[in-house]
């Protein structure tokens, strides 16, 4: 009996001294640089983990906030064309309340400008940001539950010890560039890769009215059409609006907000007006309210990218209905910087009008 109690005494101490080890190298390496910025720090593509990190980390003076469709530009781009020093937050499949709130953290840590993509699907209904199961805020908010978290993660433990074996000189190169293909999530080298797009990417093969049309097809088919409409519902995505996104822009009067709608294919809001009219009227209707609402505010610019002909009737920059590539996101940062599609606060629906008779008269190529 007093045998086995000391093998369990030893067990437990074991277990316990093998945590705290872990927590201790978590705490030593750091890899999210929650503690202090790192010169030779990887990072991931998990966006909802790494901009807490990001957030502590970086200098920067302008954060760049969307979905996936601001998932690829790369900062470096960003500071060029808007002369800013920028840090990219977006986050795919990202909602308004998970978007206001990793906000309002980058503006707590110094950002004075806001580049929000904004569309209508992140006003969608969600968990409550305090309950959210895919964004941790006492991590962003270094809470004692937050730091615990993270020292005690197992996942993080493990990209602690290869984070500490790549630093030997010998293991550099070699881990260094099998990363990528290895079961580690912080990868890469530049804070400008994160979720940017290879720079040899093939964007033809990816892009292309074949994929665009294909989508389209695939979305207003009758056993998936319901799904255009999932979770919209107007009156709560106007609430949602209100509560992350214009309470936000009128906490920080500081702070210049340049919100824009991105650059949708035609194919979009033609999906929905052939196979679910009353979700492209929910679109329009809201949009309608967000475009009035922001363009009242006096630190908002908004920008609408949706009606411009040239580039979203050309199929050919879509990878589906909705995502543009790479040549179109250096167009978005060229009309960013110009002004050339803001808003007039004097007529704040004319671009949405301009829209609506674009959808009506469109005819897919290859339908009747």
């Amino acid at each position: 009996m007093r045998a086995t109690f000391t093998s369990l005494k030893r067990l437990l101490l074991a277990s316990i001294a093998f945590v705290l080890g872990a927590a201790g190298l978590t705490l030593f390496v750091d890899p999210l640089q929650l503690f202090r910025p790192s010169g030779s720090a990887f990072y991931s593509d998990d966006t909802r983990v790494q901009n807490a990190g990001l957030i502590r980390s970086q200098s920067f003076d302008t954060a760049f906030m969307g979905t996936s469709l601001a998932i690829h530009f790369r900062q470096s781009d960003i500071d060029r064309a808007l002369g800013v020093h920028s840090l990219k937050l977006a986050m795919t499949g990202s909602n308004s309340r998970q978007q206001a709130f990793v906000l309002e953290q980058a503006i707590a840590r110094g950002a004075r400008r806001v580049i929000w993509e904004m569309d209508d699907f992140i006003f969608v209904d969600a968990a409550d940001i305090e309950a959210d199961p895919y964004l941790s805020v006492d991590l962003y908010r270094g809470t004692a539950k937050g730091i615990a978290s993270y020292l005690f993660s197992a996942a993080m433990a493990k990209e602690s010890l290869f984070a500490l074996l790549r630093s030997v000189p010998p293991l550099q190169g070699p881990l260094t560039r099998a990363a990528p293909v290895l079961p580690i999530k912080f990868a890469l080298a530049d804070v400008d890769d994160i979720y940017a797009l290879p720079r040899d990417f093939d964007i033809a093969r990816e892009y292309n009215a074949k994929k665009a049309l294909a989508a389209f097809a695939y979305i207003t088919s009758p056993v998936r059409s319901r799904f255009l409409g999932e979770g919209y519902g107007y009156d709560a995505m106007v609430r949602h609006f209100e509560r992350d996104a214009v309470a936000l822009v009128a906490r920080h009067p500081d702070v210049i907000f340049d919100v824009y709608f991105p650059p949708y294919s035609i194919l979009q809001f033609v999906a929905m007006r052939d196979a679910s009219p009353e979700t492209l009227k929910i679109v329009t209707d809201l949009t309608a309210v967000i475009a009035t609402r922001l363009t009242q505010l006096p630190n908002v610019r908004l920008h609408d990218f949706r009606a411009i002909k040239a580039v979203t009737h050309e199929l050919g920059n879509y990878g589906d209905v909705i995502h543009h590539s790479p040549v179109v996101d250096a167009m978005v940062l060229k009309w960013l910087a110009s002004g050339e599609y803001r808003v007039d606060p004097k007529a704040p629906l004319t671009s949405l009008d301009e829209l609506k008779a674009q959808v009506e008269v469109y005819r897919v190529p290859g339908l009747p």
